[in-house]
């Protein structure tokens, strides 16, 4: 079986964590030999570098800065995990990847797409998702939810126009890529939401030729 590489994507408090569980639970479910990663993060160099991206104390870091930074872990994520994983015929479940640059340092912080585009292809190796689950809820919801969860990090400090952007740029990615992006509606209950997630699962294991 070849590996895949399924990814989560959302703004602030849209539940990505529990669904990554469920999510994983799933392949497992099907015989699916499944590795969890995450973004920022996913190796000891990555990890070291998302303590740095989301550290309050440096809200004066520059966009460039942040977006070579999200790059520069992803490089190592992408390099040391992700192509192993794949060309092992593992399945790599990743908790946010390239589409989160495209959101936040494009949409929220204004970045080139360009630009975006060229690290994708140059430091990403051009490696991109066989699914992505986008969480999408507004961002008042979201705010008030991530508000519950202790002290703010860097990113989730910002006001509410930047994760307007952000969303508006998840919501048109997936709208201009519909074979990729399935759109979870993340304001309905837990039970509703991980409804939809599973099914969405089980159309993508029944494309992939997996058995039920």
């Amino acid at each position: 079986m070849n590996g895949k590489l399924i990814t989560l994507e959302g703004g602030e408090g849209a539940g990505k964590s529990t669904v990554l569980e469920t999510v994983r639970g799933e392949l497992a479910a099907r015989g699916i030999d499944v590795l969890v990663t995450r973004e920022p993060g996913g190796t000891p160099a990555g990890e070291a570098i998302r303590a740095v991206l989301l550290d309050p104390k440096l809200r004066g870091l520059c966009a460039e800065s942040e977006l070579l930074l999200m790059f520069a872990s992803r490089a190592k994520l992408v390099r040391e995990v992700v192509v192993p994983a794949l060309a092992a015929g593992r399945w790599v479940l990743s908790d946010r990847f390239t589409d989160a640059s495209f959101a936040y340092q494009g949409g929220g912080r204004g970045q080139p797409v360009e630009r975006i585009f060229d690290l994708e292809n140059w430091a990403a190796a051009g490696v991109t998702p066989d699914l992505t689950l986008l969480l999408d809820l507004p961002v008042a919801d979201g705010m008030r939810r991530a508000s519950g969860r202790g002290a703010s990090d860097r990113i989730e400090m910002e006001n509410v126009e930047f994760f307007e952007r952000v969303r508006g740029v998840y919501r048109a990615r997936a709208a201009a890529d519909p074979g990729r992006f399935r759109v979870v509606d993340a304001s309905f209950p837990l039970e509703a939401v991980l409804a939809s997630v599973r099914a969405h699962i089980d159309e993508f294991l029944a494309r992939s030729g997996v058995a039920a």
